[in-house]
């Protein structure tokens, strides 16, 4: 609901030629510290044997932080609650894929995976309709252009915007108490009590280290809507129109990826997405009209859909269900971790070099990444 708002929310905190700065540092420590709460958390709840308490301390973490963006007077206030934000992601993230992976047979999985990823999608498509509901109905218009800076009016309607995003935080947190259990998983080795490390297969950590290449690219998708405001003059309803032509994107490619990962193997759907990503990435870069940054946008949604789902039945599949929170939270964590010098470098290249540069940069590595991949032994379970 609140997170495509944020580019334009720190304009009208910072100056504009701080922007990229601003969202680089945000999204790059924010993640970093959810990927290392990751790690943490999957260890814990293996070795705790319980799940889902986790789950609803993350989410609850969440929806308390969100709202609090709406008394924000800095852009480093901004930064500071997307960091506790992402806190709440890093607790409960490891946990609940876990969960999912106990709950599916592994014919089943990337199909289980992709539908989580499907409705996290729609919720984000129904939350920025919510939101350009809100903004009309302060501004009588969805600010679909940009003019210099955002008009006081436009940050005071972006405020509620961000305050009534407690309410649906509200209904997922009584959905997770009152609709989710746990199931029995396999039982663990005495001399390896769960959590630990030692026993996790190679394979694994060779497909974390490509994985985490591929992220040292992947920096925040926030840099795509920065993108569009400052190179083609699109406003706060243009941000929110295209997030959710892309989450719309995200659901219609997510399900088939996820079928045809059960069916014709993880790694081959993965390469897929990367490769999709290698040329929005490179198309980005050199885009110079604004039918072809939206089409480019919109086509984004097929790395997602190709990968999300894929990715986190792969680690399903290579591990033991009593290791899985430990896996998850290598996996995650690995990635997170990445997402500092990911975002911060991008945001750097951009300032230093242009955007065209620091796309062409993460294209370059998702290329790499997916020559790589196919050499990362095989043995999924």
């Amino acid at each position: 609901m609140i997170y495509p708002l944020l580019p334009t929310f720190i304009t009208g905190l910072a100056p504009v030629g701080t922007a990229a700065v601003w969202v680089g540092l945000m999204e790059g420590t924010a993640e970093t510290a959810a990927s290392l709460l990751k790690l943490v958390s999957g260890r814990v709840s293996d070795a705790l044997g319980r799940r889902k308490a986790l789950v609803v301390l993350g989410y609850g973490l969440s929806t308390v932080c969100r709202p609090l963006m709406s008394i924000a007077a800095a852009a480093w206030h901004v930064v500071g609650l997307r960091f506790a934000d992402r806190v709440g992601k890093g607790i409960r993230t490891s946990p609940r894929d876990a969960i999912v992976g106990d709950s599916v047979d592994p014919g089943h999985r990337g199909l289980a995976f992709s539908f989580h990823r499907a409705m996290d999608h729609a919720g984000a498509v129904l939350g920025p309709v919510a939101a350009s509901a809100i903004l009309w109905g302060f501004l009588g218009r969805a600010a679909w252009g940009s003019a210099a800076g955002v008009a006081p009016g436009e940050m005071r309607a972006l405020r509620w915007v961000f305050a009534l995003a407690l309410v649906p935080g509200l209904f997922a947190l009584g959905s997770l108490l009152l609709g989710v259990r746990e199931v029995a998983r396999d039982r663990a080795d005495p001399a390896r009590p769960p959590g630990s490390w030692r026993d996790l297969p190679p394979r694994l950590y060779g497909f974390v280290a490509v994985t985490t290449l591929f992220a040292l690219g992947n920096s925040s998708d926030l840099f795509l809507l920065l993108h569009g405001q400052i190179r083609f003059g699109l406003g706060t309803g243009s941000a929110i129109a295209l997030w959710v032509a892309l989450h719309l994107s995200k659901i219609a490619f997510s399900l088939p990826g996820g079928i045809l990962s059960d069916r014709l193997g993880r790694r081959g759907v993965i390469v897929a997405g990367w490769t999709a990503y290698a040329l929005v990435y490179l198309g980005m870069a050199a885009a110079t009209t604004v039918g072809e940054y939206c089409a480019l946008f919109v086509a984004y949604g097929l790395y997602y859909g190709m990968t999300e789902g894929a990715e986190k039945a792969l680690v399903a599949d290579l591990v033991r269900s009593e290791r899985r929170g430990t896996a998850y939270g290598i996996y995650h964590g690995a990635i997170g971790l990445a997402a500092l010098p990911a975002s911060v470098l991008f945001g750097w290249i951009w300032s230093a070099a242009g955007p065209a540069t620091a796309f062409g940069f993460g294209a370059a590595l998702a290329a790499l990444a997916t020559i790589l991949l196919p050499f990362v032994p095989r043995g999924e379970r």
